[in-house]
């Protein structure tokens, strides 16, 4: 395995866990970054550097962010956000394989990049239920910034120090696993 390849898997998959702390927010970050030139896209996904994705983009994350921040809200959000971040993080992670083929570039963009973006989002429900079960969903908009916090600087973290990112991830995989974990007992 060459590095740019390595390189290429760090990026998705930072992107790919941010996408399940937030579902637009590293959408948005990503085709920003192409857009300006700080990240090249594999062939068939420069729509993602479009005025109207970044747009769309940008409006779903303002929204997003917004409805995280309802107590009763952030429940029913989750419901929808959790199969998006699993769709999120497949894409993301998908436009930054660029030397592979689509029979291995679907594959390995789904299993790693939806299946780590759909863990961390699943980690974000349960300390979500824990906070309303603790707080009476007061504390709900302090995770809820968290997370926010999250994705952005994992996010940036991913197109700026890949392999940084990289070994963040495994760390948000361990706690997440640990989380549900705990969730099941």
């Amino acid at each position: 395995m060459n590095f740019e390849l390595l390189a290429a898997g760090l990026l998705g998959l930072g992107l790919a866990a941010a996408a399940g702390l937030r579902v637009f927010l590293p959408l948005l970050i990503a085709g920003l970054a192409a857009r300006l030139g700080h990240l090249e896209l594999a062939g068939g996904f420069a729509w993602l550097t479009s005025t109207p994705a970044l747009v769309a983009f940008a409006g779903a994350t303002v929204l997003e962010i917004a409805a995280y921040q309802i107590p009763w809200l952030d429940h029913l959000l989750d419901v929808i956000a959790t199969p998006l971040a699993a769709v999120a993080g497949t894409l993301i992670m998908a436009a930054t394989l660029l030397d592979l083929g689509p029979a291995v570039r679907w594959p390995l963009a789904i299993i790693a990049g939806g299946g780590v973006a759909s863990l961390v989002q699943a980690a974000t429900v349960g300390v979500r239920l824990a906070s309303t079960t603790t707080t009476g969903g007061l504390g709900n908009p302090a995770v809820a910034a968290g997370e926010t916090g999250g994705s952005a600087g994992l996010g940036l973290l991913a197109i700026l120090v890949p392999v940084v990112a990289g070994l963040v991830v495994l760390g948000l995989i361990a706690v997440a696993v640990a989380t549900l974990r705990r969730a099941r007992r």
